[in-house]
């Protein structure tokens, strides 16, 4: 259970930054009786009249200096960073700053549920979310994905568990925030665009322990040193899985044509691998994690099972388009960093993949390595095309293109007759698209609309 004495009304707060979770942020503290004024450096925001109605300041166009250090609280939306100078000024003048995690993570009621992880973390959120749901409980699940924790404050209950996908981002911010449940997927270089180094990354994940106690979970995969060790610090009792039996004191894993939990009183069977439906390894990975973490807040072989029917992955993860001319096209747009392109390449043969975007740290050249036991060529996009053309030239042929729709038609020539297009970019997207999502939605019509000329050419 959360802390349920924090109070701000009457309270002078300055949300910083105006994407959905300082929206959601601004609102509730509006709701709570805070005087509330929220800051961005954007000139004008969609939400503007409901957030003038529910007497909201708005601060746009740029930040005021005077707005942070008079405030008696500073929230962050998880985009900002922390070291931004108007941030920093209002901690040197005495003010408390937290992030909207935070915030929210105070008022919940009921039981919380963290997940994070350099990758897998949405796939896992979703498949916990669908597990308890079918176990019977109450859940509402959100954070990085969907909805932001503080639009579910209102809802939450006793008895609800919420089910929460947390970023470094949202997680460097926190100082009190306690999960019942804390899981940490897997930790590689990431995001070190805005964390100055690998171990400032690792460290804001590791946040996700700070504050849990002896009764609390800890769920690690045992498949990863570096999650393993962070989660030596937790004093939570630790519980590890991973998809490998013979993986160090794993409880949960894949074995026989099954998934078991062992146990004190002998191994337990759950439900068979025909039930999974996702492809690729690294998402089989995700089911065990889901798996572990649903069993530990009390569901069953059967709630398991009924969670994971029709559940072939989430848009952007590992998603089937289409087939041309005999050629598979699969949008991965989600593989943001360099591990997770590396897992995607790695589950297929015969790819071209297109790579690319705007580089965020981490290492394009160990893309190598799977690239020449599983790829034909690579499709450079975006603004770190000559990093990849540098990075990967040696292991397979590598073609640059100068939009989606291009690099859509490079990579069908590449692969056919019978080969894979895998958009699996290692990058962020905000040199060309909003977002990952937008990325994998224009690399989808691009491929309908190859498919379109395909088929009145005959090449279908």
């Amino acid at each position: 259970m959360m802390a349920q004495d924090f109070s701000v009304s009457g309270q002078r707060v300055l949300v910083v930054g105006a994407a959905r979770s300082g929206v959601a942020a601004a609102a509730l503290l509006a709701r709570r009786g805070a005087r509330v004024t929220l800051t961005d450096r954007k000139d004008a925001i969609a939400e503007a009249p409901a957030l003038i109605e529910a007497g909201v300041v708005l601060e746009l166009g740029g930040h005021h200096i005077g707005s942070f250090e008079g405030a008696d609280l500073v929230v962050t939306s998880p985009g900002v960073p922390l070291d931004l100078p108007e941030v920093a000024r209002a901690r040197a003048a005495g003010v408390p700053v937290v992030g909207e995690l935070e915030l929210a993570s105070r008022w919940l009621r009921g039981p919380l549920v963290a997940i994070t992880g350099t990758k897998g973390k949405s796939t896992t959120t979703t498949l916990v979310g669908r597990m308890l749901e079918a176990a019977g409980r109450r859940v509402l699940v959100g954070g990085n994905i969907g909805v932001p924790l503080s639009a579910q404050v209102d809802d939450s209950t006793a008895d609800t568990v919420h089910v929460v996908e947390a970023s470094s981002f949202q997680l460097e911010a926190t100082d009190r925030f306690h999960p019942w449940i804390a899981a940490l997927l897997n930790v590689s270089a990431d995001h070190l665009d805005r964390h100055p180094t690998v171990e400032a990354y690792a460290a804001s994940k590791a946040r996700v322990f700070a504050n849990q106690t002896g009764a609390d979970w800890t769920v690690v995969n045992a498949e990863s040193p570096e999650a393993v060790r962070l989660a030596a610090a937790s004093r939570a009792a630790q519980v590890r899985y991973g998809v490998d039996p013979s993986a160090r004191a794993v409880a949960f894993y894949t074995d026989r044509g099954c998934l078991w939990h062992r146990t004190s009183e002998g191994e337990v069977p759950l439900v068979p691998l025909s039930a999974v439906r996702v492809p690729g390894r690294h998402l089989l990975s995700n089911v065990v994690a889901a798996t572990a973490i649903s069993t530990l807040a009390g569901a069953q072989g059967a709630a398991i099972a009924q969670g994971l029917e029709g559940f072939a992955g989430l848009e952007h993860v590992m998603e089937p388009v289409a087939t041309v001319g005999g050629v598979r096209f699969v949008n991965d747009s989600k593989a943001t960093n360099v591990d997770a392109a590396a897992r995607s390449i790695e589950s297929f043969s015969s790819v071209v993949a297109i790579v690319g975007g705007r580089f965020k740290g981490g290492n394009l050249a160990d893309l190598a390595a799977p690239l020449a036991r599983h790829g034909r060529a690579v499709v450079a996009i975006g603004d770190a095309r000559p990093l990849v053309r540098e990075a990967l030239e040696a292991a397979v042929p590598v073609v640059e293109a100068a939009s989606m729709a291009d690099a859509v038609r490079l990579a069908w020539r590449l692969a056919r007759p019978d080969g894979i297009v895998l958009l699996a970019p290692a990058c962020a997207s905000f040199d060309m698209f909003v977002d990952y999502a937008d990325r994998g939605r224009r690399f989808k019509e691009e491929v309908r609309r190859l498919a379109d000329e395909a088929d009145a050419t005959g090449k279908q």
